[in-house]
C-alpha cells in the first residue's frame, strides 16, 4: 500500500499528538481529577503519584512536540516499569495481565523516541527535530 507514504510524516505527527494526549489524560486524571476515575488524588509519594507526574508532564510535551525525544524516552520506561512492576507478575501473557496498554505505550514511546516528533512541532519550529 503506497498510496499514504506521502503522508507519512504527517501521520507521525498524527500519531504523536494521540498517543501523547491519550498517554496525558492519566496524568490529568491523577492530579486535575479530569476525569475522576479511582487513580484521582493519588499521593506524589507513591509509584502511581510518581508515574502520574511523568504522564502529565512528558504527555503534554509530546502533544506539543517539544523536548519530544526525551519526553517520549522516558514516557515509555516509565511504561516499562508499569508493566514489570504492576502487571508482569500477575501473568505472563498480557491479555491475562491487563497490561497490553502498558506494552503498546511503551513501545509507541519508544518509537517516538527514535523517529522523532514528525514535522507538526514545536521541536521541528525550533530546529530541535
Amino acid at each position: 500500500m503506497t498510496f499514504l507514504r506521502s503522508y507519512s510524516p504527517f501521520l507521525l505527527s498524527v500519531f504523536r499528538i494521540m498517543a501523547g494526549a491519550l498517554f496525558l489524560q492519566h496524568g490529568t486524571s491523577k492530579y486535575l481529577s479530569l476525569p475522576v476515575t479511582q487513580m484521582s488524588g493519588v499521593s506524589p509519594m507513591t509509584m502511581g503519584g510518581a508515574a502520574g507526574i511523568i504522564e502529565l508532564v512528558c504527555g503534554a510535551l509530546i502533544v506539543l512536540g517539544l523536548f519530544t525525544r526525551p519526553a517520549a524516552f522516558l514516557a515509555s520506561g516509565t511504561m516499562a516499569v508499569a508493566y514489570f512492576m504492576a502487571h508482569a507478575p500477575q501473568n505472563f501473557y498480557p491479555i491475562l495481565n491487563g497490561g497490553e496498554l502498558a506494552a503498546l505505550y511503551c513501545f509507541s514511546f519508544l518509537y517516538l523516541a527514535a523517529a522523532g516528533p514528525g514535522p507538526l512541532s514545536i521541536d521541528r519550529l525550533r530546529g530541535a527535530a
